[in-house]
């Protein structure tokens, strides 16, 4: 059946542990410095490489609205710029939207749910992603391919 999908919800980063609470500390402490002067709508996102290497990224805006990159793709360029040979093992991502109580933080845009399914593609290696605001509840994947489903990949070609 299409639509079902199981998903975890922390409540607040206090309850993850170890590198899974560093990475999305890092995603938070990151996204202050992303260039959004047209939207004002700053994202961070960090990964996590299975050496244990945290790499950041930010949305870079551009007055060329097209030509700007979101914080998603930016970490994982780097991340594959610089470790090209290391899989991500995990990724978090977050804005600086103060979240209600039970509020929905803002997801990755197509392109970058895209982009996540590439590296997964290319490392046969599922990367868990951690999607939240700088305050409230962590929604937890085990597989971006959760929320891309029937995503085109490499076996296609």
């Amino acid at each position: 059946m299409v639509g079902e999908f199981q998903y975890e919800i922390y409540e607040r980063i206090e309850e993850l542990e170890g590198a899974e609470k560093k990475l999305v500390e890092a995603a938070i402490n990151t996204t202050s410095q992303a260039y959004a002067p047209y939207s004002g709508f700053k994202v961070g996102a960090s990964v996590l490489l299975k050496n244990g290497t945290l790499v950041t990224g930010q949305n870079q805006e551009n007055a060329v609205y097209p030509l700007g990159l979101c914080a998603e793709r930016v970490a994982l360029f780097s991340a594959g710029s610089q470790h090209p040979t290391e899989p991500i093992v995990a990724m978090a991502i977050t804005t600086e939207k103060q979240l209600e109580a039970n509020e929905i933080p803002p997801f990755p845009c197509g392109s970058c749910r895209q982009s996540i399914v590439e590296f997964e593609s290319r490392f046969k290696h599922p990367i868990k992603l951690f999607v939240t605001g700088t305050n409230g509840r962590i929604f937890v994947f085990d597989s971006v391919k959760t929320i891309l489903p029937f995503a085109f990949n490499s076996d296609f070609l």
